[in-house]
């Protein structure tokens, strides 16, 4: 069931000096924060902006006008960032072949693919066979390949790394997620639905100090809870005019939960696109439906969900077969945003926590391991390798990759190449220089 997340603390600070009024707003926020806690536990769904200035007719601002008009208009025409998360830890080299490497053959003599099945993209590199999706969009010049993506002190835990990589703070216990700090600093005035995470439950990547993300799984079921029989009264409520605070707020949490929901359903049910995403569409048509329907979210997060990319075992056929899924959904929605013009104003990322072993195991699979590589796909994206490719002769001592590229120089690179904003030191806790991935 999709739902709202709400992480903030609403707790008020009240000092000595107080005047009444002061008193009596720190005493009705307790009295919100109360309700809130009483209806979360009763399972309604939220989705409030700090500013509850936005919490009413500004949560359908834009959302109203057609896709063409939508699509059209300066306020919609800023760049929209799609995230696309490989959970489990995706293997690399089996994705991108360095199949001119003979060394890449010495450590996986079973499950090395042949170079004449290779999807050759240079005289160094190709793409897994099932991936034809990528291997047109790197022809294309649409794919940026990161090579040696990692950090410093790596974890092989698979929640610990995905945890660093959500947050883009390694060993630090950082709270919120880089999207959902990039969401605080590039809107400022807190858009409603200006970030969306398209999954069962709330991914750290998006957690935000003041954006509350729009968390949903599938748009049809996407609504407020309640029983049957009161569906009715929860969907047609009219906020009461009443001299309570405490009551204007929980109506006014009420709306904005209806509306954000209203806008997601709306837009998925007036989605339809000939374009063929594959098998598993990686919930990318539904990020498309809601740029179609010209909503303001500029940054999208998805996930291949479960551990999916855990290839301990017999990896060869599972492996093929999961990339063909990743390989086809991008290309897919690649394509559906040029049929409805807006393939200029999208870029996807797509990373996984970490690598895997170089050399293959005795189960014919691969063990954790460390660096690998990231994508950066989009019309505006400069096409070819960056950074520099790891040696599969010079391994460390547990037998990986040694990492190349701190995959924060990716997040400052799409944080100020793409997105446009200058400061990604302050949001990264660090300044990491910068590829040149965008046009």
């Amino acid at each position: 069931m999709g739902q709202f997340n709400r992480h903030q603390d609403l707790s008020p600070t009240i000092g000595c000096d107080q005047s009444q009024h002061e008193l009596d707003h720190a005493n009705a926020d307790l009295m919100r924060r109360s309700l809130l806690k009483t209806l979360g536990a009763a399972g309604l769904s939220l989705g409030l902006p700090f500013s509850l200035a936005h919490a009413g007719t500004a949560a359908l601002s834009g959302a109203s006008a057609s896709p063409a008009a939508s699509a059209s208009s300066g306020a919609t025409r800023q760049p929209i960032l799609v995230v696309v998360e490989l959970s489990g830890a995706n293997d690399g080299l089996n994705t991108l072949v360095p199949y001119a490497d003979d060394a890449y053959y010495r450590l996986r003599p079973r499950i090395g693919i042949r170079s004449e099945k290779v999807r050759k993209i240079d005289d160094r590199f190709g793409f897994n066979p099932s991936m034809s999706g990528f291997e047109q969009l790197f022809k294309d010049g649409k794919m940026a390949i990161v090579h040696g993506c990692g950090y410093a002190q790596p974890s092989f835990s698979h929640f610990t790394s995905a945890a660093y990589w959500h947050t883009a703070a390694p060993n630090t216990g950082e709270p919120y997620g880089w999207l959902g700090r990039v969401a605080d600093a590039i809107d400022p005035q807190l858009t409603p639905n200006f970030l969306v995470n398209i999954d069962e439950r709330q991914s750290l990547a998006v957690r935000s100090a003041r954006h509350v993300p729009v968390v949903f799984d599938d748009p049809e079921r996407f609504a407020r809870k309640g029983l049957r029989q009161s569906r009715p009264l929860l969907d047609n409520a009219v906020a009461a005019d009443a001299g309570s605070t405490s009551r204007k707020y929980l109506d006014e949490v009420a709306q904005s939960a209806r509306q954000a929901s209203h806008l997601v359903r709306t837009a998925w049910e007036g989605y339809k696109t000939p374009i063929d995403y594959g098998i598993i569409s990686l919930d990318l048509p539904k990020v498309a439906s809601m740029i179609h329907a010209g909503l303001p979210t500029r940054l999208f997060y998805v996930s291949y969900r479960h551990n999916a990319f855990d290839t301990h075992v017999q990896q060869a056929e599972q492996h093929g077969r999961l990339l063909s899924y990743v390989s086809d959904a991008i290309a897919g929605f690649i394509k559906d945003m040029q049929r409805i013009g807006r393939a200029d104003d999208v870029s996807v990322l797509v990373f996984s926590e970490f690598g895997r072993r170089a050399a293959e195991n005795t189960s014919l699979g691969t063990d954790h391991g460390t660096a690998n590589h990231m994508y950066v796909i989009g019309n505006r994206v400069r096409g070819g390798h960056y950074g520099e490719i790891p040696s599969l002769t010079d391994l460390d001592e547990g037998g990986n990759l040694k990492f190349s590229t701190d995959f924060r120089r990716v997040y400052a690179s799409v944080i100020e190449g793409w997105l446009g904003h200058a400061d990604s030191k302050s949001l990264l806790s660090g300044s990491f220089d910068t590829f040149p991935l965008f046009a």
